[in-house]
């Protein structure tokens, strides 16, 4: 092929329906064509999300999901669930698997995408790579296509789901997950357009948790799972899907972008795939609450030491606009959370938290903190505004002011949260998170096994086997 040549197919290419081009992406990425440190870089991801599940195990609501998915008749099948003793059929598995992933807010995000990829795809490609007997190697492929077409999708819609109520981890991570179960499952690029038009119909994802605390969000990124799953089988047994699932006149983005739609970018949703790789920009969260807080709680820790408590007349805290319906509104709501769900998302109470504690933990989500008077007193001092010139959604602004009953006021700033793609959690510092999430589950040795060997997941004959020693059977 000559240069013209070359340049005429790039053109035609991206000037392909967004479907044509996810799909002839999901079907020829080559594993080499990924950069070794893209390939190191998601496995630690995946290890993650591991830890984050075997952390979840361990709290009711995770042995409550168990019982509801087992009654509907899932167990005895072979895909294991992680850090429980059960193992359930291909979409059960990935069902359950997903919910103990995102069950403590505390998995990654795609930071311009305000989306949670790795909690969706990981256990799409879990049960996919069952189902086929899959390598490591074709396991940690799947999974990256999955989560650079999840991270597009939800970056070029620009918040705009969560404006009007979506939670874009459910109605975005369908898609990923089917184009890395497709992949899995040997569909061609065909078969991979039509898994995305009946990924369509089984989007979903409502943020009316943020009302009362429930556990809905905990259950998005396994749906999406499951459902990408079955998307790809029926394509692949000639299941016909709808043309044009995101920019059809009922496309994804018509019809849940609402009233914002004019927010939406389609411009950039392919361009540099395969050679842009987002999993740069997804980043690992240091705090188990609502990412889009975390700058604001940093922002916090840093100037505990500057203040006496009683002292304190004011507190303002600045974040982006954008995120003012999911962290700060209704404000009444935020100032007395019910639940650990409901603290997880008040910019209030966890800014008041980490000033009272200088931490904050999963021990500052119990029942013993978000009812502690000291904190709440705090809690009724916050206020919010926008943060100004914030970078949103490249980054998520927070600052931190804080006025005293003598007249003084001291601030702090944090222009960029730590996790975004120019302020990166090592991978050292991944490890570390794993084994402090994984220490309640196992002993130090069995904690060591399994972190060396999903760390070697890219060089494993049997994905299953790479992944058995974080099952509970």
């Amino acid at each position: 092929m000559n240069r013209e040549t070359d340049i005429l197919s790039q053109q035609a290419a991206a000037e392909a329906p967004i479907a044509v081009r996810f799909a002839a992406f999901a079907a020829g990425l080559e594993h080499d064509a990924i950069p070794p440190e893209i390939r190191t870089r998601a496995a630690h991801h995946m290890l993650d999300a591991a830890g984050i599940a075997l952390a979840s195990s361990r709290y009711d609501f995770a042995h409550k999901m168990l019982a509801g998915m087992q009654a509907l008749g899932g167990g005895g099948h072979g895909v294991p669930v992680l850090g429980l003793p059960a193992r359930m059929s291909p979409r059960d598995a990935a069902t359950m698997n997903g919910f103990l992933c995102h069950g403590l807010d505390y998995d990654d995000t795609h930071i311009a995408g305000v989306v949670h990829p790795t909690a969706s795809v990981f256990p799409a490609v879990l049960s996919a790579a069952a189902m086929v007997g899959a390598s490591g190697r074709e396991m940690l492929t799947a999974y990256v296509i999955g989560v650079e077409a999840t991270a597009r999708i939800g970056a070029c819609a620009r918040s705009a789901f969560h404006q009007v109520g979506f939670h874009p981890t459910g109605i975005v991570g369908v898609f990923g997950c089917t184009l890395a179960a497709g992949r899995l499952l040997g569909l061609n690029a065909a078969q991979m357009e039509q898994a995305q038009g009946l990924a369509l119909s089984m989007a979903s994802g409502s943020m009316q948790f943020l009302e009362d605390g429930a556990w809905n969000k905990r259950f998005h990124p396994g749906w999406a799972a499951q459902c990408g799953i079955t998307a790809a089988t029926l394509a692949r047994e000639g299941f016909v899907g709808a043309s044009a699932p995101y920019d059809g006149r009922f496309g994804l983005f018509n019809i849940y972008g609402g009233k914002f739609t004019d927010w939406i970018d389609l411009g950039a949703i392919t361009a540099g795939l395969g050679s842009v790789w987002e999993l740069l920009a997804t980043g690992i969260k240091p705090y188990p609450v609502c990412h889009l807080t975390h700058a604001a709680i940093d922002a916090a820790l840093a100037l505990r030491g500057k203040v006496k408590l009683d002292r304190i007349e004011s507190i303002e805290v600045l974040v982006p606009h954008q995120a003012f319906p999911v962290i700060c509104e209704p404000e009444a709501n935020k100032k007395r959370p019910a639940s650990d769900y409901d603290a997880k998302f008040s910019l209030h109470y966890l800014v008041a938290a980490a000033l009272v504690t200088g931490r904050l933990t999963l021990d500052e989500l119990e029942p013993e903190f978000f009812t502690d008077p000291e904190i709440l007193a705090l809690t009724d001092k916050v206020s919010y505004a926008d943060y100004p010139d914030s970078p949103f959604p490249k980054a998520y602004s927070g600052a931190v002011i804080i006025r005293l009953k003598d007249g003084r006021e001291v601030s702090h700033f944090e222009p960029v949260n730590r996790g975004a793609g120019d302020r990166p959690i090592p991978n050292p510092e991944i490890v570390t998170k794993f084994r402090e999430n994984a220490a309640g589950w196992a002993g130090p040795e069995r904690v060591a096994a399994m972190q060396a060997s999903l760390l070697a997941l890219d060089d494993a004959a049997s994905a299953a086997d790479a992944l058995a020693p974080f099952c509970g059977v």
